[in-house]
């Protein structure tokens, strides 16, 4: 399966944007997915999951209450919205997916997307 990652952009400290993952080539009802992101000089840090049935999320200790991870089956997209964004929240975003939710390996990462939280 590819995917491709977009919504990025520049937003001023406590702004929203919308990250888009759009998946072709497979079955997108089949995969988990998640948002990964990695800051410059950092590692990459794990940001939100979603089920393959959209019905459980999971969020990395620094986003959770400011960002919502979905998908939408009919169009083959997963979005992650995020709202009160931070200058720490400036990284490479990247969507992935797996077919078994218990396991923390992703099987496809799309090319990522870049988010600057600037004045």
């Amino acid at each position: 399966v590819q995917l491709q990652a977009s919504g990025g952009g520049l937003v001023q400290p406590g702004g929203s944007l919308r990250l888009s993952c759009v998946a072709s080539g497979g079955t997108f009802s089949a995969y988990n997915m998640g948002w990964f992101r990695r800051a410059p000089g950092k590692e990459r840090e794990f940001v939100a999951a979603v089920t393959w049935s959209g019905g459980m999320t999971w969020y990395g200790d620094s986003v959770k209450g400011r960002f919502t991870a979905s998908r939408d089956t009919a169009k083959s997209t997963a979005y992650l919205q995020m709202t009160g964004l931070q200058p720490e929240d400036t990284a490479v975003y990247y969507c992935a997916a797996k077919t078994e939710a218990s396991t923390p390996l992703y099987d496809y990462w799309g090319q990522g997307t870049l988010v600057t939280v600037s004045s």
